[in-house]
């Protein structure tokens, strides 16, 4: 193995040691082993003492770190008097308790009303031919016995209750005057009750409210207003055939909040 490294004027006192190089006499500027070798021991020297330097001074520090801890640990502080420490005045909030509203529940609607049946017309029946020819036998037109009397409880014409008619009763002065008779309780304005309430009554031929029921509720308070100003009012009757009959009707009155 060739050591060209070795050969010139860095290293020429280990180039013998190989056994490859011939020994050559030192030339002029070259470093002789002594030399070298005082060197290199000069270096470790230096480096030993700066070892050495760094482990002590490592160890002051560890000392002195240890001591201070230990003093902070051990020192006690004490106040020369009594400090006054005032507190910032606290803002004092007062909590008002919120009283849980009650919620009014509707009442469910009642049943629909029957379907209204159209009232069909009195059959007119054909006359029957008479025989004027015919011979009256007196003897036996007496033999016929009396008519049966009229049952007892057989309402009239006149009390029949209609549904649907030709013409249907009106309101005399029209929507117009119903909402003068009705007046918006106060106590529902404040508590914020409105709505719809639907009448059902019967309308006499004399154009007279009568038999009045709630047919959609809303709230007791507006039933009761609506069912007060529909009494007041006065209609025109209706009519079946040119005649006043009775008849089913049903009137809605708003109480709607403005």
């Amino acid at each position: 193995m060739n050591r060209p490294f070795l050969i010139g004027r860095f290293l020429p006192a280990h180039a013998a040691s190989f056994g490859k190089l011939p020994t050559t006499p030192l030339t002029k500027g070259a470093i002789s082993k002594e030399t070298l070798e005082a060197r290199f021991n000069d270096r470790s020297l230096k480096y030993r003492r700066k070892n050495v330097q760094y482990l002590i001074f490592g160890q002051i520090g560890m000392l002195v770190a240890l001591s201070m801890t230990i003093g902070a640990f051990n020192l006690r502080i004490s106040l020369s008097g009594d400090a006054d420490f005032v507190a910032p005045q606290q803002e004092m909030v007062q909590m008002e308790e919120m009283v849980q509203t009650e919620q009014i529940q509707k009442p469910p609607p009642p049943p629909r009303p029957p379907v209204p049946v159209a009232v069909p017309d009195d059959t007119l029946l054909d006359e029957a031919e008479l025989e004027l020819d015919s011979f009256l036998d007196m003897a036996v037109a007496t033999d016929i016995p009396p008519p049966p009397p009229a049952p007892v409880g057989v309402e009239d014409d006149d009390d029949e209750i209609f549904m649907v008619v030709e013409q249907m009763p009106t309101i005399k002065g029209g929507l117009k005057q119903l909402y003068k008779y009705v007046t918006y309780p106060t106590i529902a304005q404040k508590t914020g009750i409105e709505g719809t309430v639907v009448i059902k009554l019967v309308v006499s031929p004399e154009g007279k409210p009568t038999q009045i029921e709630v047919l959609k509720s809303v709230h007791k308070i507006l039933d009761d207003a609506a069912i007060a100003g529909i009494m007041q009012l006065e209609f025109e009757p209706a009519r079946q055939r040119s005649r006043a009959v009775s008849v089913w009707i049903s009137i809605p009155v708003v109480f709607e909040l403005k």
